[in-house]
């Protein structure tokens, strides 16, 4: 049932994406007959890459977390491990992507996923759901940025300093490569809001 779910999920974001596509074309041909929808496109434009609408190029790093082995006999503090001490959790993928942030990612990815502001980690078992996409570990989150800032921004974080922590004593996996060169794609997935917030009074708007 989980197999043939992810194939309907996969067809349908195949035809959103084309459907997109087309949107965007009628939108720019109409743009050049009707000023406001030229100033509207020229906007969306400016926003797209700080947004993940565009693909982005540069140096940057690759961190991979990955579940423990099996048989791990591993013990912390004189008691063995249960099983959810063995697996990557949803707050572990999530920290990661926190520090790459604060390290000054200007791009990222999980897997094959480029995320945006409304991307959400979610973790059942230890597998990852990504935008109704479902992974099995190891996850690899991949970062475009200044990789010394990003190796530093890892090394600060105390989550995941807890992490490595269970890295040493139980065998989770973590890995962090340097990569010279990598381009992180275009986000394609649905961009529509169910869900908002009115600010309150002296708070910002975002514009």
């Amino acid at each position: 049932m989980i197999t043939a779910e992810q194939r309907r999920n996969q067809r349908e974001r195949a035809e959103y994406q084309r459907l997109n596509r087309d949107v965007d074309t009628i939108s720019r041909q109409t743009g050049r007959r009707d000023e406001r929808v030229k100033q509207a496109q020229v906007r969306a434009d400016g926003l797209a890459g700080i947004s993940g609408f565009t693909p982005v190029k540069g140096r940057g790093l690759r961190v991979t977390l990955d579940d423990a082995p099996q048989r791990s006999g591993g013990k912390r503090g004189g008691v063995k491990p249960n099983p959810d001490d063995l697996v990557v959790h949803q707050q572990d993928v999530q920290a990661v992507v926190n520090a790459l942030w604060a390290g000054g990612a200007e791009g990222m990815q999980i897997m094959d996923q480029r995320l945006i502001s409304t991307s959400a980690v979610r973790c059942v078992g230890n597998t990852l759901i990504l935008q109704g996409v479902v992974y099995s570990p190891p996850f690899r989150i991949t970062a475009v940025g200044d990789p010394g800032r990003l190796r530093a921004a890892l090394d600060a974080s105390p989550d995941i300093a807890t992490y490595k922590e269970y890295v040493t004593e139980y065998g989770l996996g973590y890995g962090v490569k340097t990569l010279d060169r990598v381009t992180l794609p275009a986000y394609t997935g649905n961009v529509t809001m169910e869900h908002a917030t009115v600010p309150a009074a002296g708070e910002s708007d975002g514009t």
